[in-house]
């Protein structure tokens, strides 16, 4: 598998007790500290580029310093970052975030959390978030016809200022009220903080974005939200009780951490925000009302922990359901078939192709065949550059299988751009000679990139749309490629035009496509492709219905804009410059 890179990862924390109770009970006044560090570190998987946390202190005095954050780039930064922390981080609420770019920009400056700062405390606003909005240039537009002037232009920060302004205008709102009931000086303060809404703040800024979400933010008068998009794209768990309220975006890292059973831990609803008020009450409000059920699937296959209880299972399920094309695939040969997979994503789904094939009564002969030998991360580089260090990502156990003999089953978990496959995973698995070669994939083709936090690679980069088009253009269907253009340029937010690219084909058809166009010159052994179906794929993973990169099934108007328009950028920077 090319490394897609993940989502974002994030962690709250607040503490419902006195700091002095956490120091008695648990021995350390870094007990929310500890366990931020630990939710962190238990989603790395979910970002690697960066990190950052926030801290806000209660119990500071007036005048003082009582909101902090640090930040870090680079796989370390968990670790850069708790270095930093001193006791001015004795705080009660706490927020931890795990970057992944989704726009390829890079740098300090962009990653989370966020931080508006203003000389009242109410105002202040930390935000951060697994997220990507897909209208960020409508909302951009709509701040700068108010009259606003944002200093940058991306999604979190165009979130912050749009959420700060409506933040400021709940406490213009007391303020007023505070005035007519005669109050002064610090009263009104208190007054605002007391009384202050966030679910007010989140609902007059919410309906402006489109996009998949889980957006967290702390205030500076200790306030504490968490808000899910309305089609639940995004994940989102919390757990409550009398000493502490959590979120994090995956179930079992909380599980960890706290040392729960998965039914003490609750997912956010889709359009729902986890509230704590600054006294502590804790509030679960539907700030937007859900819309067509989209959790991602991709979570399930690659993602997510695959220790959560629901996805093992699932990853399993995934792998069984394989088998029927599989035997067809080597003629119900498993005496004459050896079965391995890509490590280390591929792993449960391997667990259950082969228990299913033993349910069958058929004894399969396993073998390691293929080590992941040094940690290349390709995607950083591109085209020769990438193409030379994905050579080196795997190596191959020599005589695990006899040669001309025995043919090779090996199941990854997707496979994406094929960079690896042609330039590593071929090469070094017809050193084996095979009889043939049954590269098989757990998720089905993915056809499409993601507009809602994963940062999949573009439309040309994805093997089975340059398999597509490549027969397009052989048989003669310019046409399709000319009409396909033209509907996406003038109806952009309707439909998916793009699916009309595919329709002409068949799985298969595209599939030999792509063996065609993956496999390395001079190599001897033939390959088959097998692709999970969509059936299968829902079937496995029948809560999470979000199948957008297979299908084109985007739930959102921005992401059907996007990919329409991801598909003029390719005519228009490709097919035109190549007289195609």
């Amino acid at each position: 598998m090319e490394t897609v890179k993940h989502e974002c990862g994030v962690a709250m924390i607040r503490l419902l007790k006195p700091l002095e109770y956490y120091q008695q009970k648990y021995g350390t006044w870094r007990y929310g500290l500890n366990k931020l560090y630990l939710l962190m570190e238990k989603q790395h998987n979910r970002g690697q580029e960066g990190a950052g946390m926030a801290c806000v202190n209660l119990d500071a005095p007036v005048g003082t310093e009582y909101m902090f954050r640090e930040r870090a780039e680079g796989a370390n930064a968990i670790t850069e970052i708790f270095k930093k922390v001193d006791h001015s981080f004795a705080g009660q609420l706490y927020m931890g975030h795990l970057r992944y770019s989704t726009t390829g920009k890079s740098g300090l400056t962009y990653v989370h959390p966020f931080l508006r700062r203003n000389n009242w405390r109410a105002k202040n606003l930390c935000l951060c978030g697994n997220f990507n909005m897909t209208n960020i240039d409508e909302v951009f537009r709509h701040l700068t016809l108010q009259g606003q002037s944002p200093r940058m232009y991306g999604d979190s920060y165009i979130a912050l200022e749009l959420m700060g302004h409506r933040l400021d205008r709940e406490v213009e709102r007391l303020y007023d009220k505070a005035k007519k009931q005669g109050l002064t000086h610090q009263d009104i303060t208190q007054y605002i903080e007391d009384e202050i809404s966030l679910a007010n703040v989140l609902r007059t800024t919410m309906p402006f974005f489109d996009g998949g979400y889980v957006m967290c933010g702390l205030t500076g008068s200790g306030e504490m939200f968490a808000v899910r998009d309305p089609w639940g794209i995004r994940p989102a768990y919390y757990y409550q009780d009398e000493e502490i309220v959590v979120v994090a975006s995956e179930r079992p890292v909380i599980q960890t951490t706290f040392d729960l059973s998965a039914d003490q831990i609750h997912e956010l609803k889709p359009g729902q925000a986890l509230i704590v008020r600054k006294q502590g009450a804790c509030l679960l409000e539907q700030i937007l009302e859900q819309q067509n059920y989209s959790a991602c699937s991709f979570e399930r296959i690659y993602f997510s922990r695959g220790s959560d209880r629901d996805i093992y299972q699932e990853r399993k399920r995934l792998g069984e359901q394989l088998i029927p094309a599989i035997l067809k695939a080597i003629d119900e040969d498993t005496a004459h078939t050896v079965f391995s997979y890509i490590p280390n994503t591929a792993e449960v789904a391997f667990y259950g192709l082969t228990d299913g094939f033993r349910r069958l009564s058929h004894d399969v002969r396993i073998e390691k065949v293929v080590w992941k030998d040094i940690k290349l991360r390709t995607f950083i580089t591109e085209g020769t550059e990438r193409n030379d260090l994905a050579a080196h990502v795997y190596d191959v156990s020599y005589d695990s299988l006899t040669p001309y003999e025995d043919n090779l089953v090996i199941i990854d978990d997707s496979i994406v751009r094929g960079t690896t496959l042609r330039e590593s995973i071929f090469k070094i698995l017809d050193r084996l000679h095979p009889k043939k070669i049954v590269m098989v994939s757990s998720s089905p083709q993915i056809r499409y990139p993601d507009y809602y936090g994963i940062d999949m690679p573009r439309l040309e980069e994805l093997c089975a749309f340059r398999a597509a088009i490549q027969l397009l253009l052989e048989r003669g269907m310019q046409e399709l490629i000319s009409a396909t253009y033209h509907l996406c340029r003038t109806e952009p937010l309707t439909v998916n035009h793009v699916r009309s690219i595919y329709a002409p084909f068949t799985v298969d058809e595209i599939n030999w496509k792509i063996v065609e166009m993956l496999r390395p010159e001079g190599m001897e052994t033939p390959v088959e492709l097998v692709f999970q179906s969509i059936d299968g794929l829902h079937k496995a993973c029948p809560n999470h219905p979000g199948d957008w990169y297979f299908t084109g099934h985007y739930p959102t108007p921005g992401g059907i804009r996007l990919v329409n328009q991801a598909f003029v950028n390719y005519v228009d920077t490709f097919l035109s410059k190549n007289n195609l």
